[in-house]
């Protein structure tokens, strides 16, 4: 295992020079030592946030993919179940293991400073992935990886203008019910920050009210249910995620309240994930704003040019569309890979 990018010449050096000393200086001996150190893999430390949806399954999915022995990696994996404190442990666990890099996707933005400075003290890089940090010493990580959650949820706001004014609704006053992510999540962040500032921009819009579904379709279903037993006259459901969107179409369908294409409530949804795209192209969500999982490709691009001494980009942004039922056809839903 090598210590850091910058520390393995030295380290391997240092063993084929010993390896050389104890077995004597054969052309053998020394050809058998060299095969071995240019065999070492490339050993990553990976802290995946949970399995809470679709996306975050072909999220790790990718990383597993991409990070093979066959390509000369060894991963190692730790599921955080949603909660820093375990991918604070884990990434904890890495530096002790002196792993070459450590890769993450935060759980929150917040809180990361004392256990990055560990890892940049130990020389290991952190490359973060997905969801963003909240720090002031930007070189406590190399390099940032992922979508713009922002311009996810200003897309989502400019497609729900045009499509009321598409419905001779522009004029109407529209009740906006928001279910969040993880709360601090960047993906939440940036989402929500979308939302508010397209109502913000429209006198005639307003959020009813802002509920907590963690990304999930139980919690989203729960809160959503509980919710329609006070108040039906919602006009749209913003939902952070596919898995979300899922769960207010159950609560909807128990409420007796039709959504969708032809429906009451507009559902708009994030990720785009292959049951998420179903559902829209069967008229039950009518909007997925796409939110690209395949991280590992992307990391792994950073890692090949540390390990060829070139200085990847600090923060790279993966190009995004949306989905739109008239859009979707099964055949582009196969063909896609998550």
């Amino acid at each position: 295992m090598k210590k850091s990018c910058g520390k393995k010449y030295g380290f391997l050096t240092a063993v084929i020079l010993a390896a050389l000393g104890s077995t004597g200086c054969t052309g053998g001996s020394r050809e058998a030592v060299q095969t071995e150190a240019e065999n070492e893999n490339i050993v990553i430390g990976f802290s995946e946030v949970g399995a809470e949806s679709d996306w975050r399954v072909a999220n790790t999915e990718s990383m597993r993919n991409t990070f093979t022995e066959e390509k000369g990696y060894e991963l190692m994996f730790n599921d955080a179940k949603q909660k820093q404190e375990n991918q604070i442990s884990a990434i904890r666990n890495y530096i002790l293991q002196a792993v070459d890099y450590i890769v993450f996707a935060p759980a929150v933005e917040e809180g990361w400073d004392e256990v990055l400075q560990e890892a940049k003290d130990a020389g290991i890089p952190v490359i973060i992935m997905d969801r963003m940090i909240n720090t002031e010493d930007e070189s406590l990580f190399t390099a940032w990886e992922g979508s713009d959650f922002y311009a996810e949820g200003v897309t989502a706001m400019e497609w729900l203008e045009e499509y009321l004014e598409e419905q001779g609704r522009a004029d109407e006053e529209i009740s906006i019910l928001h279910v969040k992510g993880t709360v601090g999540a960047t993906s939440q962040i940036g989402r929500t920050e979308g939302l508010e500032n397209g109502v913000a921009a429209h006198e005639n819009w307003e959020i009813a009210a802002c509920l907590e579904g963690e990304y999930t379709q139980a919690k989203t279903y729960e809160v959503v249910a509980e919710y329609l037993e006070t108040d039906t006259d919602i006009d749209v459901i913003y939902c952070e995620n596919d898995n979300s969107a899922f769960g207010a179409i159950q609560a909807l369908e128990e409420a007796g309240i039709s959504y969708g294409v032809d429906g009451d409530v507009i559902i708009i949804s994030f990720d785009a994930t292959e049951a998420g795209l179903t559902a829209c192209m069967n008229g039950q969500i009518n909007l997925d704003v796409e939110c690209n999982p395949l991280n590992g490709p992307r990391v792994e691009m950073i890692i090949q040019q540390l390990e060829n001494g070139e200085t990847p980009e600090k923060y790279s942004y993966v190009d995004e569309t949306y989905f739109v039922p008239e859009d979707l056809t099964e055949d582009l839903i196969a063909s896609r890979e998550y």
